[in-house]
């Protein structure tokens, strides 16, 4: 019988533990300061390329509010505000979707799986096609709609608290259902209605006006404060609801804080844009494996979230023979995702 080797322990230093702490810091740092950069690209990138070329000083001087021929209309009407609507619904969705994911501890936990995406898409749908209202009562339906489905599921979820499977399982099972509802209406619609719900359905940026950036700049500038004043509180409740009440956080007040504030900008962004399939679903997990462990992801997920949205609607319209809506290009990167994680977590035995 051989005896055991015993390995020896390392015991860390106040200085280490000062030291490594420094180091995620300043990861951090570079990790937001790199994905700030690349947003920043991406935004002019799809300013200054397209069908014409326009070099910088002609798209600034557009900006600046400046008349120059052809820049004026094509940049001024057409790119920029499609590009700023990008660029907030992909902020809406990065900080909807790491809230969810964080708050309840589960990268599943994601709007767009957990049906509040599914509510809004079938109250749009039923707006287009049964009430045939115009763009801008179909997105104050699907506003209204995606709060009241979220407050279905954090009531039907609740039992002595709000337990994280629980509201995640309870979600999908609305989503199908509202999946189904939505496939009904589709089914009875005319044609021409059909084509004005897919082209919302499949999230589109196509279109783009100033009404309808103006409501999702709003409701970043009031709710992301909130959901910045929180994220103290989101990460000490990654311990576990256990730990985090005897570290002095309130966790169902703390959820339906965040709950709220998340689906109001994520209702938002989708009124505006449509449900942008899996942004909300991937921002969280990417920024996760840039920043590394520990920290606070909502910066770095709203920062990913406007990459992938910036990304994917130049690359729909100029990367492929044909033109793709914003949706089909991250649904494309998605999808593969979603089933590696369901795989992985059923090889290790896990639940959802």
């Amino acid at each position: 019988m051989t005896a055991e080797v015993l390995k020896p322990v390392t015991v860390l230093t106040a200085d280490d533990i000062a030291s490594r702490r420094r180091g995620r810091g300043v990861r951090r740092r570079v990790v937001i300061a790199v994905l700030a950069t690349l947003v920043v690209a991406a935004f002019a990138i799809s300013l200054m390329f397209g069908q014409t070329f326009y070099p910088p000083g002609d798209v600034l001087r557009v900006i600046f509010g400046e008349q120059v021929q052809g820049a004026t209309f094509t940049v001024g009407r057409l790119r920029l505000p499609r590009a700023v609507l990008a660029l907030t619904t992909g902020v809406c969705f990065g900080l909807a979707g790491v809230t969810f994911q964080t708050m309840l501890r589960n990268p599943l936990a994601s709007p767009d799986i957990i049906g509040i995406s599914a509510g809004a898409s079938a109250a749009a749908t039923f707006a287009i096609v049964t009430l045939s209202l115009g763009a801008t009562q179909v997105s104050i339906f699907a506003i209204a709609s995606g709060l009241a489905i979220a407050l279905l599921i954090y009531v039907l979820s609740f039992k002595n608290g709000v337990g994280g499977t629980r509201l995640i399982l309870i979600g999908i099972g609305i989503a199908a259902m509202l999946h189904s509802v939505t496939d009904y209406l589709l089914d009875q619609a005319s044609e021409w209605d059909q084509q004005a719900a897919m082209r919302w359905l499949t999230g589109s940026l196509n279109g783009a006006s100033w009404t309808q950036v103006i409501p999702v700049v709003v409701a970043l500038v009031v709710l992301t404060p909130v959901l910045l004043g929180q994220t103290r509180n989101l990460d000490v409740s990654r311990l576990g609801d256990d730990t985090a009440s005897a570290l002095g956080v309130r966790v169902n007040r703390l959820r339906l804080i965040v709950i709220v504030a998340a689906v109001g900008v994520l209702a938002f962004a989708t009124a505006a844009a449509g449900p942008i399939a899996f942004v909300a679903f991937l921002a969280g997990p990417i920024a996760a494996r840039l920043v590394g462990p520990n920290g606070s992801l909502v910066i770095p997920s709203a920062l990913v979230g406007a990459l992938l949205v910036l990304v994917a609607d130049f690359a729909g319209q100029y990367a492929f023979d044909t033109r793709f809506p914003v949706g089909v290009v991250t649904g494309v990167l998605g999808a593969p995702y979603l089933i590696y994680l369901i795989v992985r977590t059923n090889r290790a035995g896990g639940s959802l």
